[in-house]
């Protein structure tokens, strides 16, 4: 498994343009809770909870995260639960709710992300890897905490590999 610097690096390195940062921190999150509510159905009953698609693919990669950063994989955590918290109701909605809010924010939050890409003039990450599908939140919460000046190690590893952010002019290339 690669490490958590590696993991960022890479997925930074189709991110360096400001403006296509900031609309992974739109789209990212609408994402995120569009499959948490698509994900919130069908529901069961186990030993009292409540358990979901959502719920299982929450766990699984709260853990992915969790071993590679125990802050950041924390952070991630609260993340996914706030996505659950927010889809579980709209899971067990209405199929027209439920269905509205899922797709809706899954293609408003893609179209915000492929908007982004115009600026960064790249294709997005996960076209070359599929784990940057998995990478991209963790990179929101990465970018967040570096706006913050937390684990500003972890920035300058990254932007060793990738370099730093720029907004890109039209006459600039890549």
């Amino acid at each position: 498994m690669r490490t958590l610097t590696e993991q960022l690096a890479q997925y930074a390195e189709y991110h360096r343009d400001k403006r296509n940062i900031a609309s992974h921190f739109v789209g990212i999150p609408m994402i995120l809770v569009a499959v948490a509510i698509l994900l919130s159905r069908p529901q069961w009953s186990l030993l009292g909870l409540v358990v979901t698609p959502a719920l299982l693919v929450s766990i699984a990669a709260a853990v992915y995260y969790l071993k590679l950063d125990r802050r950041f994989g924390l952070a991630m955590a609260v993340v996914l639960a706030l996505c659950l918290w927010v889809g579980y109701p709209l899971g067990a909605a209405s199929t027209g709710q439920w269905l509205g809010w899922g797709v809706g924010l899954f293609v408003v939050g893609w179209i915000i992300q492929f908007i982004g890409h115009v600026y960064e003039r790249r294709k997005p990450a996960f076209v070359d890897d599929l784990i940057g599908l998995a990478i991209g939140p963790l990179f929101v919460v990465a970018e967040a905490a570096f706006l913050l000046g937390l684990r500003p190690e972890v920035q300058a590893a990254v932007e060793q590999i990738a370099g730093p952010t720029v907004i890109k002019s039209a006459a600039s290339q890549h």
